[in-house]
């Protein structure tokens, strides 16, 4: 049944069994089996690493987990909401790494746009699914979960946009999670120079408190002029562990908006990059982070100015509750040559009880002259004041603390130019919201 690990464990025996089941090309088995070596090479993270110096995994055991068996017939994938009232031009859909649906409109697969699943077309389509796969962006010898993930990865997705193709309405994928079901889904997303698209990302878990675990990953690869609007929704049930590497490479004159939504998990540690790498490039990455109970979320960002004359900008939000955790740790760098560069990040925490934690530290890394880079972060409390004079108007306390919640994330919610998705990530958030004292 779904969920079911075929084999407990990521083992020899079993990583040699899923293989053996996949029938893949030479040259993707040989990146596997290199990926495997290495992860059996590097360590567990640790505090004593600084970058887990603020996110404790001494309770996650990986060898509860493992493979899962493909889900039964009927199987369905969590509600979407990011899809909700959006008029697609495609849309996939896997469950606990296994893919249940891919659909794209013929006058997009005619003027050859591939949408669907990367495990068959990583075969089928070799000539761009082998010089992108995991050889640009993420690098599968970073830590022990990215090589996890490069050796094992299945139930991925392929976006991939010709020269000059401008697809003029979203598509949307969606990752499920059944209980105790684990997801090891890869998205590579590539568009060619001049192309244009929209997609819309999330996973959810079918019961919103089971246990499951995801290790993933994310690549964009963005040619010159290129334009990506990309909204990704973090939305696992309270009990999934969550380990993914992200990574965007932005080339010459290419815009790329990047908006997180970050709501679920158990613990999440996500590794966010974007590398401009052309001049002229642009992108724009927003966040929206809603921590709960015992949440922990720790994102690192990196802005990476390889060239000159390249605009980034950061923004996340985050707020929190109970006795959640959230973890902030953003980087500019700057490379020697990239003169006329213009950077910004900030990083502003709504903190809605006595026991949340926020930790944010930005950080600048320039080393060349002439550039214009500059990072904020702050933390507070809702304003009682505040409270006080929205409920002389007549609204519940609770309903004080939901409007100024949102109006907190109103900034962000600003920049999401599809309507509907931002309705769907406010009235997620909205729900989330309890009253504090």
């Amino acid at each position: 049944m779904s969920g079911t690990a075929v084999q407990a464990g990521f083992s020899q025996e079993a990583f040699d069994a899923f293989l053996r089941s996949r029938q893949e090309p030479a040259w993707l088995v040989q990146r596997r089996q290199d990926a495997w070596r290495r992860f059996q090479q590097l360590p567990m993270p640790d505090g004593r690493m600084e970058e887990w110096r603020r996110t404790d995994i001494r309770l996650f055991r990986l060898d509860r987990f493992g493979l899962p068996a493909p889900p039964p017939a009927g199987a369905q994938a969590p509600p979407p909401l990011l899809a909700e009232g959006v008029d697609l031009a495609g849309r996939m859909a896997t469950l606990d790494s296994h893919p249940l649906y891919a659909e794209l409109d013929a006058k997009w697969s005619n003027a050859g746009v591939l949408f669907g699943s990367l495990d068959d077309l990583a075969i089928e389509h070799e000539a761009v699914v082998r010089p992108n796969l995991s050889t640009k962006a993420v690098d599968p010898a970073y830590d022990k979960f990215s090589a996890l993930h490069a050796a094992w990865w299945s139930g991925g997705t392929l976006l991939y946009v010709p020269r000059g193709v401008v697809i003029d309405r979203p598509l949307h994928m969606l990752s499920g999670l059944s209980p105790g079901g684990v997801d090891l889904g890869h998205a590579l997303i590539v568009l060619e120079e001049g192309a244009e698209a929209t997609l819309l990302a999330e996973t959810a878990s079918l019961d919103p408190t089971a246990a499951g675990l995801h290790v993933g990953a994310i690549e964009i690869l963005l040619a010159p002029r290129a334009r990506l609007r990309y909204v990704n929704l973090q939305n696992w049930g309270t009990g999934v562990w969550h380990f993914a590497h992200q990574k965007a490479i932005v080339d010459r004159a290419a815009g790329l908006q990047w908006t997180i939504g970050a709501l679920g998990s158990r613990l999440a540690k996500v590794n966010q990059h974007v590398a401009l790498v052309g001049p002229d490039a642009h992108t724009q990455v927003n966040g929206v982070m809603f921590t709960e109970g015992k949440q922990h979320l720790s994102y690192h960002t990196l802005q990476h100015h390889a060239v000159p004359n390249c605009r980034s900008d950061l923004l996340y939000k985050g707020a929190l509750q109970d006795r959640s955790h959230l973890v902030w740790r953003g980087m500019i760098h700057v490379d020697k040559n990239a003169i006329k560069t213009d950077a910004y990040q900030r990083d502003d925490n709504l903190i809605l009880s006595d026991s949340a934690r926020a930790d944010s530290i930005p950080g600048l890394e320039i080393l060349a002259d002439d550039v214009r880079c500059s990072h904020g972060a702050t933390a507070g409390r809702v304003d009682d004041e505040q409270i006080f004079y929205t409920c002389s108007r007549g609204l519940t306390r609770r309903e004080a603390i939901r409007m100024i919640v949102a109006g907190f994330f109103q900034q962000v919610f600003d920049r999401i130019t599809i309507g509907s998705v931002r309705d769907a990530l406010g009235d997620a958030i909205r729900r989330r919201v309890r009253e504090y004292a």
